[in-house]
């Protein structure tokens, strides 16, 4: 089971603003990603399951962090079904992000109290995710929707919204002060903060300074 509480993932969330977005089906490559980016900051890390035997990966990469990275909240990203988010919770995933929203994965989440952030491209979307529990919802592919401006317009009428955004997020100053301007609550970060230069020359200190910058950035952005 989770070893973390649906609150305390979504409060680490938004303390730190950012939650990496990584697949490798090589479990070393995992171990030393997921390490890198703890030694960085980051204390909320979503692993996407994009592979085959991704779940077997993710299985002992959990078991792994719970005593390698004891604050890492290790959660499982591109579920698309109930049946794919039962097999992620009996391995102890901490919370589910998926890249739409399924009304039958809230089900079997909220079962087990365990937070389920959808992705949702419309602001009807967000609102029934609200709706059916989320405590925070993924507006994806936030570039392609509308970018901060998206964020900002839902954010008028329905201020009590708790967003993150993947897909465009970068990890520059201008763009990262962009989305916290908005009003996200954090960004899921992915190919930008794992450059396949970097991985492929296992130069982990660099994805560990990435992630230094990068929450800097944020934190920053988040006192204006």
């Amino acid at each position: 089971m989770a070893r973390f509480t649906r609150i305390k993932a979504c409060q680490v969330m938004a303390e730190t603003g950012m939650v990496p977005v990584f697949y490798h089906s090589d479990l070393e490559t995992s171990k030393q990603v997921l390490k890198a980016c703890y030694e960085g900051g980051v204390r909320a890390f979503e692993f996407t399951n994009r592979g085959d035997f991704a779940h077997e990966t993710f299985g002992e990469l959990n078991k792994w962090a719970a005593k390698e990275c004891p604050e890492m909240i290790l959660g499982i990203g591109s579920v698309v079904d109930a049946g794919t988010a039962s097999l992620f919770l009996q391995l102890g995933a901490n919370f589910v992000v998926g890249p739409l929203l399924n009304p039958d994965i809230f089900k079997v989440c909220n079962r087990r109290q365990v937070a389920y952030i959808p992705g949702c491209g419309s602001v009807s979307e967000v609102g029934y995710a609200q709706e059916l529990g989320a405590e925070v919802v993924k507006v994806f592919p936030a570039g392609n929707v509308g970018g901060p401006s998206f964020v900002k317009n839902v954010k008028a009428p329905m201020p009590w919204s708790s967003i993150m955004v993947t897909g465009g997020v970068e990890p520059t100053e201008e763009n990262l002060t962009k989305w916290f301007d908005a009003g996200v609550t954090c960004v899921g970060m992915g190919s930008n903060l794992f450059p396949k230069d970097v991985i492929a020359a296992k130069d982990w200190g660099k994805i560990t300074q990435m992630c230094k910058d990068a929450l800097a950035i944020i934190a920053g952005a988040k006192t204006k």
